[in-house]
């Protein structure tokens, strides 16, 4: 009995010593690979792609134009002058909605310093309004209407400017009626009931960043690392968990790495970052250690002009729906996450012409990318699609899965022509999107061959689309990037519950991808 149980005891260490060494080697080889991955916030927003910013202010209701330097330092004293008499954040929901936005960020605070929920730390806020008997919450009815339409609700903080108490660029100024000490405190505090009092959020947005503790300013990291640990953070100087793409014009050069060489926020290094008019920010780093995804912003009303916040007599700068997709190609078709800006009027309602433009746009994303003609996913340096048919293919989708990094280097798309292989298009970053435009092409295969990665290439979704087809939607299937998003997110033992069962060609297409 005693020799039976020392080698049964001896056995045991062996099993132990075998599954640590297995564990260990594992872990060895993702540290000896080097690739920066995403963490849970950062890929649930890069699989979003597209978001709103909802702007919406005291100063919607001033008398004249928005003028944005003036809006930094003149104080509006009246606040009954915020008199939306038909606000309605359920219609703003829906108009993002229809757009197939999967996201919306709401300013709760801006220039002027008022704040759009029931603060108690700062009386320059609803509270001190006739509308509403100083009763609504913006902020509680936004994130309302968000979770009935299922859509991710976000908030954005103006910390960087405050009219009313003379804030400027984060400092008190002469013209200020608090000292810094009491305007951090009272940040924090705000930053506090935003973070707690609303349910989980998708994404906070600090207005030009944020100082830090260490640069003078208030710890709004901590608090939001302790009550929104699943959020995505953006930004200040001490963290970032995405960056700003470099412009306002919602798109991002060609190539955009989601890969910066700043493990803090790019904020803190305003001498890299913002160089050679924010190439760094542009362009990302091909070799960077840190994964920081780009974001592509843009408002709505931006054509022949650049308005974040509404003003009568404003409806023809609405974008036409050409340049809108194009800034849909050059957004998400390039690894970046585009956010569109949209303003409600005076009457606290979108305005008809943009809520209009943003269904029509949503109609054309879904035209195209809906239902593709084929799809496939693979591991290594080739992968084939083969059609049922000869087909028309005028748009070409190609995404890695990201879980496991940016490891393509370069690229090439090729097709069948007369039973030979004739080169498409060719490219370098893939990330989590890259899509491919181009005049119509006839054939029965393509064939993406990767020339240079860092590691064995994975590839989640390679896809081809006619948007010459106009397909009508399927009664109970969804597109192959809603299955991707549904099914990333469950556990893989989850996934065949997670896919309806009439996908099952997605459901061996999101299997294949992780083997």
């Amino acid at each position: 009995m005693i020799r039976t149980s020392n080698l049964k005891s001896k056995w045991m260490v062996v099993l132990c010593f075998y599954i640590m060494g297995c564990n260990v080697g594992k872990q060895s080889n993702n540290r000896s690979l080097d690739i920066p991955t995403p963490t849970p916030a950062q890929l649930a927003w890069q699989q979003a792609e597209l978001g709103v910013l909802i702007c919406y202010e005291l100063h919607t209701f001033n008398a004249g134009r928005y003028v944005q330097s003036q809006a930094r330092v003149n104080s509006i004293q009246n606040v009954n002058q915020f008199n939306p008499t038909e606000l309605d954040t359920d219609q703003w929901i829906k108009t993002v909605k229809d757009m197939g936005a999967r996201f919306a960020i709401l300013t709760a605070s801006h220039e002027s310093g008022f704040r759009l929920w029931q603060s108690d730390a700062n009386p320059y806020c609803l509270k001190a309004v006739k509308w509403g008997d100083g009763k609504r919450d913006i902020v509680a009815e936004f994130v309302a209407s968000c979770r009935k339409y299922d859509i991710k609700p976000g908030i954005y903080l103006g910390t960087r400017w405050n009219s009313h108490l003379g804030i400027y660029d984060f400092k008190v100024t002469d013209r200020s009626t608090i000292t810094q000490a009491e305007y951090n405190a009272m940040i924090e505090a705000e930053v506090e009931e935003i973070c707690s009092r609303y349910g989980e959020l998708f994404e906070i947005w600090f207005d030009g960043g944020a100082y830090g503790p260490k640069d003078g300013g208030p710890d709004v990291l901590g608090i939001f690392e302790r009550c929104q640990p699943n959020c995505l953070f953006y930004h200040n100087y001490q963290r970032a968990d995405a960056r700003w793409g470099g412009s306002e014009t919602g798109t991002v050069p060609y190539p955009c790495w989601a890969r910066l060489p700043f493990e803090d926020g790019y904020a803190a290094h305003s001498q890299e970052s913002y160089a050679n008019n924010f190439q760094l920010l542009k362009y990302g780093d091909i070799n960077g250690q840190y994964w920081c995804p780009a974001m592509s912003d843009v408002p709505l009303r931006g054509y022949g002009g650049h308005e974040w916040f509404w003003d009568a007599g404003d409806d023809h700068k609405v974008f036409p729906l050409n340049m809108l997709m194009d800034k849909y190609y050059k957004s998400i078709g390039r690894n970046s996450t585009l956010i569109v800006g949209l303003t409600p009027d005076n009457r606290g309602l979108m305005p008809e012409v943009d809520v209009k433009r943003c269904q029509e746009w949503g109609r054309k994303i879904t035209s195209i990318f809906s239902h593709p003609i084929g799809s496939t996913s693979g591991n290594g340096n080739t992968l084939e699609l083969n059609l049922s048919s000869s087909r028309d293919i005028d748009h070409i989708a190609i995404q890695e899965d990201i879980r496991h990094g940016e490891r393509v280097r370069q690229y090439v798309m090729e097709y069948k022509k007369d039973g030979v292989w004739v080169q498409l298009t060719s490219g370098s970053c893939i990330g989590h999107k890259r899509i491919h435009e181009f005049q119509a092409i006839q054939t029965n295969a393509i064939r993406l061959r990767i020339t240079n990665s860092i590691a064995k290439p994975i590839i989640l979704n390679l896809s081809v689309y006619d948007s010459q087809l106009n397909q009508k939607p399927a009664l109970s299937s969804p597109d192959i990037n809603t299955a991707f998003q549904l099914n990333l997110k469950a556990p893989i033992d989850k996934w065949d519950e997670a896919i309806p069962l009439g996908n099952s060609l997605i459901r061996s297409l999101c299997m294949s991808s992780i083997n």
